[in-house]
């Protein structure tokens, strides 16, 4: 199992496994964590599942698709660092994932 860890706007820090080959975004619903609304379940016609991803792991997390950027516009407070977790494949280069999830979703 990979350990993600998401930090909500107010600081409180959940650290959760994920499986390799599920998303960020079904992992967090899956452990409820709060901040991730996934309303369109994972996808990618909505912006309630955006993050930000930590700046030490943009690399590895890779670059924004053309449909995911599009989606980031319907987003609140988008920032160079925002992905949307459905769209974050785990992976086993990912573990130790850090995200962070913006006070307000969509």
């Amino acid at each position: 199992m990979i350990r993600l860890v998401f930090i909500t706007s107010n600081g409180s820090l959940y650290e959760v496994e994920a499986e390799v080959g599920s998303t960020a975004m079904k992992c967090a619903v899956r452990n409820s964590v709060p901040g991730i609304e996934a309303e369109c379940g994972g996808a990618c016609t909505c912006a309630t599942c955006h993050v930000y991803v930590d700046d030490s792991w943009l690399a590895a997390v890779g670059e924004t698709q053309a449909m995911e950027a599009d989606m980031l516009d319907y987003a609140s407070d988008v920032r160079a660092n925002s992905r949307l977790s459905c769209q974050i494949k785990i992976q086993p280069s990912l573990n130790g994932l850090i995200l962070r999830i913006p006070s307000k979703q969509g």
